[in-house]
């Protein structure tokens, strides 16, 4: 059994106002190699749950296992070993900013006890891979949110980790770092097959890096798949929201373009794949069926390097066609979800 194994575990705090059920009977496969999301609003349990991958915080109940080996068995010395093939980087970056950008990169071989002439060359290896050669003498006040974030993973890799876990690794970043900053993080699990675990609130980060998503709501799991399954057809509530947010449809200037359109008749939301990119299919629905279709959104996202159309459809009101219309564009390869919560 290799990866990462999460069996029924919950997480309660006990706090002032009583307690809190962070993790709610949550389980998890994640296989050796994947790149793997798991992604919800604020609250959700996600940060906790990646915590409790390295024992950072102890589960209330159940196990977390790594290639079979259940963490809570392990004496704290066997624990601090086995967290040697867990790497893990966060939101701020956590440098030591005292030290240089190579320093930084030796701490944690230090700790293991290699020797100074050791650490500082695997340092300088490994920051040539993040792309960061000609910093090795800089300090993290001279660089860019970037360029630390690239220090941190060069950190994390120091120990040679089979599981590298990113707690909102890009929440701090812009657009265009963050997305520097995932194909970096694709290179390395191309390059070394080191296990990835993406922890996010964005959408978009999932469906550029991720192959399998886990979504989760006030402590649960209500959905888990492949990334372009789930964009395609979201059957929670709480996937069609985050998706809906990463199309931009909750701005006020798209509401107020869809409010006098949506009060007609029923709405759809359909994914057009690489397959089913090239037919004009609803100028043929059209002219097939002899009824207007209102286009009220149209758009592309690039899903895992897969680019997918995503449109959101309105028929007319009182139609008779509606079946036959979806069956229609069914047999022509689109995928169709409801669309009641993309439409506000």
């Amino acid at each position: 059994m290799s990866g990462i194994v999460i069996e029924n575990v919950c997480k309660t705090f006990l706090s002032k106002d009583g307690t809190v059920e962070a993790l709610k009977n949550v389980s998890l496969t994640i296989d050796s190699g994947d790149i793997y999301g798991i992604i919800g609003m604020s609250g959700a349990g996600k940060s906790t749950l990646v915590r409790c991958m390295n024992f950072l915080e102890e589960p209330t109940e159940g196990r977390v296992l790594i290639d079979g080996m259940s963490l809570g068995d392990l004496s704290k010395q066997e624990l601090r070993k086995q967290r040697e093939d867990i790497g893990m980087i966060f939101q701020h970056f956590n440098l030591l900013m005292q030290k240089s950008v190579l320093e930084n990169v030796c701490f944690p071989l230090y700790i293991q006890g290699k020797k100074k002439a050791d650490a500082r060359k695997r340092a300088a290896e490994l920051l040539e891979i993040v792309g960061l050669s000609d910093k090795q003498n800089a300090y993290p006040a001279q660089l860019s949110g970037g360029q630390k974030q690239r220090v941190a993973i060069a950190r994390a890799l120091a120990s040679d980790p089979k599981i590298l876990l990113c707690d909102e690794a890009t929440s701090a970043l812009d657009p265009q770092t963050t997305s520097s900053i995932l194909e970096l993080l694709q290179d390395i699990n191309r390059r070394f097959g080191i296990t990835i675990v993406i922890i996010t609130h964005q959408m978009s980060v999932v469906r550029e890096i991720c192959n399998h998503v886990a979504i989760m709501k006030e402590g649960e799991v209500v959905e888990t798949g492949l990334v372009s399954e789930i964009f395609s057809n979201p059957k929670s509530a709480v996937a069609r929201e985050l998706i809906r947010k990463d199309t931009g449809s909750d701005t006020e200037s798209s509401k107020n373009k869809s409010q006098p359109l949506i009060k007609s008749g029923e709405i759809i939301r359909i994914v057009f794949s690489e397959n089913s990119a090239f037919e004009p299919v609803i100028a043929n629905l059209v002219l097939t069926f002899g009824e207007p279709v209102n286009i009220l959104r149209a758009d592309t996202k690039n899903v895992g390097g897969v680019a997918k159309g995503e449109m959101i459809l309105e028929f007319a009101k009182g139609s008779k066609n509606v079946k036959a219309m979806k069956a229609f564009l069914k047999e022509r390869g689109l995928a169709i979800g409801e669309a009641a919560d993309y439409v506000d």
